[in-house]
């Protein structure tokens, strides 16, 4: 019986293996395999993260200054590395941002020697020490270590920044405006755009809130508005007055913006202006203070280009000194100022120090703008001890004092001397028009672009003066920003060009601008 079972099971069992599977059968493993490596291979061609699933509003920010033309010309200077002598240019010439130490420009010794002695603060107890560093340099070193908790320029600080660094800050502050200044009203940051992110943070809610700012602006503005997801609403500042900012502008932009349901929240101002390198004059600043005062506007002053002036009959005030001239106080008018170490005749752009100055908040609206300071911890200190050095500088009667002011005034002499060498080559050439660089790093000349110039544009899907400036980068490596980066006049075009490359430099870059340009205006002659 057990034989006939036997037999009986085994002839089932072939029969199941030769009979055609149905669909209820159950896979065999290596199926099974099969199926789990196409499933795989499905999931891993399609991307977790993709254009259609990312934020949008990090797709509706843009930021020119380190946009299409940038990214073309550092691909041209790899290749000028790769096949010296292939392009009509031996260098790439960066024209297009505010950086000036990469064109050339050296650090100020005082501040450095006094960064280099907090960073290595073992060396004050050498004997050689004096040999070394001058001895104001040095004092001021034991100066700043004495208020950094345990010395320690490696450590965390204080989200504000460095309560000692801040005294002295707002010390600066106090001698520069004549008004007092708190040290709890200053806010140390890694240069300003960080604080201008952490404002419009603040201020912003929805789409429905609006920021005022100037057109042309800073890009910062338009990306951090949009990141944060409000609404800019444009000025325009009027280009045939010299870059003016006109109150019947503001109002006009304001009435508007107000119509279709946006909530504006505050003004932008850009002093001296970037990028079109105006001048507020004192009674145009009254005039802005007080339609901020009259309309509930938070007043946002980016003062970061305030020691660059080059006109003797202008000079910078900043916007709380005019505030205060006028009897305003903390009850008055909310105002913010931005500084930074980036620019002025330091140009330290790569230690990221700057601050914000923050008056006229309620005590409880204080502790929220110390809660997102907070969420960064804390400012590079480095950046922090150098934002109070160029706050405080030598002063008559220091050792370095005479150096110091050689240095800054050869800097900002020789800023003043380029930026008149670019202004009067842009006027000389057909079809280009530039305003005066009162201050600030930088001109704005407008290109009046030929008819068969804008044509040839739209035909390559380009900007016109994206097509012009990536034109002038192909033929001379001179790179420039478009204007439409900053926002214009519709109708109108313009690049803007950093006065930064080294004087010696200044002759054969407007050469090359110039032949660039008649041989593109005779290309598209109309």
């Amino acid at each position: 019986m057990r034989r006939v079972a036997a037999e009986r099971a085994k002839r089932l069992l072939i029969r199941s293996f030769l009979a055609p599977q149905s669909s209820s059968v159950v896979s065999s493993p290596s199926s099974f395999l099969s199926s789990s490596s196409a499933a795989a291979m499905s999931t891993a061609s399609t991307p977790v993260v993709s254009l259609d699933s990312i934020n949008p509003k990090v797709l509706k920010c843009e930021y020119a200054v380190r946009g299409e033309i940038v990214s073309h010309a550092q691909l041209l200077q790899d290749d000028l590395k790769a096949k010296p002598g292939h392009h009509p240019f031996d260098e790439i010439l960066y024209c297009n941002i505010g950086n000036p130490q990469s064109l050339g420009q050296q650090p100020v010794t005082f501040f450095r020697e006094v960064l280099a002695l907090c960073d290595h603060p073992s060396i004050l107890d050498r004997d050689e020490i004096h040999g070394l560093f001058s001895a104001d340099a040095i004092a001021r070193a034991w100066d700043i270590l004495d208020v950094i908790p345990g010395r320690a320029t490696g450590a965390y600080s204080h989200s504000q920044g460095i309560k000692g660094l801040r005294e002295a800050i707002a010390a600066g502050i106090a001698s520069r405006d004549g008004y007092p200044c708190n040290a709890d009203d200053i806010f140390l940051t890694d240069g300003a755009s960080p604080a201008v992110h952490m404002m419009m943070q603040l201020l912003i809610s929805s789409e429905k809130d609006g920021i005022l700012c100037p057109i042309p602006q800073y890009p910062l503005y338009s990306a951090s508005i949009a990141l944060h997801g409000g609404s800019l609403v444009p000025y325009y500042l009027d280009e045939t007055s010299g870059w003016g900012l006109e109150i019947s502008e503001l109002k006009k932009q304001l009435e508007d913006a107000r119509s279709k349901g946006i909530t504006v929240r505050s003004l932008v101002v850009i002093n001296p202006g970037n990028p079109t390198g105006q001048v507020l004059a004192e009674e145009n600043q009254r005039q802005i203070i007080e339609f901020c005062k009259k309309e509930s506007l938070v007043l946002l002053a980016d003062e970061v280009y305030q020691e660059n002036i080059y006109v003797g009959d202008k000079k910078f005030n900043s916007l709380k000194k005019i505030a205060r001239s006028m009897g305003l106080g903390d009850k008055d008018i909310s105002l913010v100022s931005f500084q930074s170490v980036s620019k002025g005749y330091y140009g330290e752009c790569g230690k990221r120090g700057g601050y914000m100055e923050v008056t006229g908040f309620s005590a409880d609206v204080r502790e929220q703008i110390y809660k997102v300071a907070s969420v960064n911890l804390c400012s590079n200190i480095s950046g922090q001890i150098l934002a109070s050095l160029v706050m405080n500088p030598p002063k008559p009667g220091d050792e370095s004092y005479e150096s110091f002011t050689a240095e800054r005034d050869g800097i900002l002499l020789s800023l003043a001397r380029r930026a008149k060498a670019l202004e009067d080559a842009f006027n000389n050439l057909e079809g280009v028009t530039c305003n005066k660089a009162e201050g600030a790093m930088y001109l704005f000349p407008r290109i009046h672009l030929p008819k068969k110039a804008i044509e040839a544009a739209e035909a390559a899907n380009s900007v016109p003066d994206t097509f012009y400036a990536r034109r002038l980068l192909e033929a001379t490596g001179i790179v420039v920003v478009p204007g439409s980066g900053f926002g214009q006049v519709p109708g109108t075009w313009h690049v803007r060009f950093t006065i930064l490359p080294q004087e010696d430099k200044i002759p054969a870059i407007i050469s090359r601008f110039k032949a660039f340009h008649e041989s593109f205006m005779e290309e598209f002659r109309d």
